[in-house]
């Protein structure tokens, strides 16, 4: 069975659904406890993208030293555009970073990951390291997609384990286990002595226009199968058509546009210590 690739990302189709994959973040920065370091806290962002979500952390702390990493070169990219001094005083730089062997150079008041650690097997083991590297008092803060278990995801998986797409998709893809249960998350993080506020949301977003969940997927969950197939376009197409029409009947349109339930897990771990002056 093969290995599943490493996918290449599109910013551009990854930022159609900005305004919906935003709002978790600043769902999730606005149960962040003041930092250590308030006036100028520095700042890790793990799994950057396409740097806009390393914006938010400046506009939430204006003087923070905002550090994005990220494995992608087309995302590096992007995220380059935004990097350099920010308006109220800090900075905001990027680098290329494997977060499955990533350990901070550096003491961090906040580490930060946005929708990324489902991609890193095992993400929870570095939970150890990443706590060590926050200072007294710094936040460990991530959200990761909880919806494996939905249409969306268990279609995909189905159709790359059926007859015709399994000698080269049956291992594309991450499963339903890519990301712990809420309970585990906080059992982990507890276990490193934090301060823990654990939680899941379902967001109900409606989608405009034509295929909006496939749409969707093609920015995140897909890249995975569209990077096996992309020097075969027709094997592509012949997917992306089953997988089309598999999404319609599981997604049909209203009147109002399409309903696409999603469900995210939530987790914000304390360090235990003081607080420190401002740097």
């Amino acid at each position: 069975m093969p290995h599943a690739p490493r996918p290449r990302w599109d910013p551009a189709q990854y930022q159609r659904h900005s305004g919906h994959r935003e709002r978790p973040l600043l769902d999730l920065l606005a149960r962040v406890p003041p930092l250590p370091a308030p006036a100028a806290p520095r700042v890790a962002d793990l799994g950057c993208g396409p740097g806009r979500p390393s914006l938010l952390l400046t506009e939430r702390w204006p003087g923070a030293r905002v550090t994005g990493y990220d494995t992608s070169p087309a995302m590096l990219a992007e995220a380059a555009t935004h990097a350099g001094p920010t308006p109220g005083g800090g900075s905001l730089a990027f680098a290329h970073a494997d977060l499955a062997d990533w350990r901070p150079a550096e003491p961090f008041d906040l580490i930060v990951s946005n929708a990324a650690l489902q991609w890193v097997p095992g993400h929870a083991d570095r939970f150890p390291a990443w706590v060590a590297g926050l200072v007294p008092g710094g936040v460990l803060a991530f959200q990761v997609p909880g919806n494996f278990g939905a249409p969306s995801h268990v279609l995909m998986r189905e159709l790359c384990a059926s007859p015709r797409w399994r000698g080269r998709l049956g291992g594309a893809l991450r499963h339903r286990d890519a990301v712990l249960t809420p309970g585990a998350y906080a059992e982990a993080l507890a276990a490193l002595g934090c301060a823990i506020d654990v939680w899941e949301t379902t967001y109900l977003h409606v989608l405009p226009g034509a295929d909006p969940v496939l749409d969707w997927v093609k920015g995140t969950g897909l890249r995975p199968v569209l990077t096996a197939l992309e020097s075969d376009p027709g094997a592509r197409d012949a997917f992306l058509a089953d997988y089309r029409a598999a999404l319609r009947a599981a997604y049909p349109p209203g009147p109002h546009g399409t309903l696409f339930p999603f469900r995210r897990v939530f987790a914000v771990a304390r360090r235990p210590g003081g607080t420190r002056a401002a740097r």
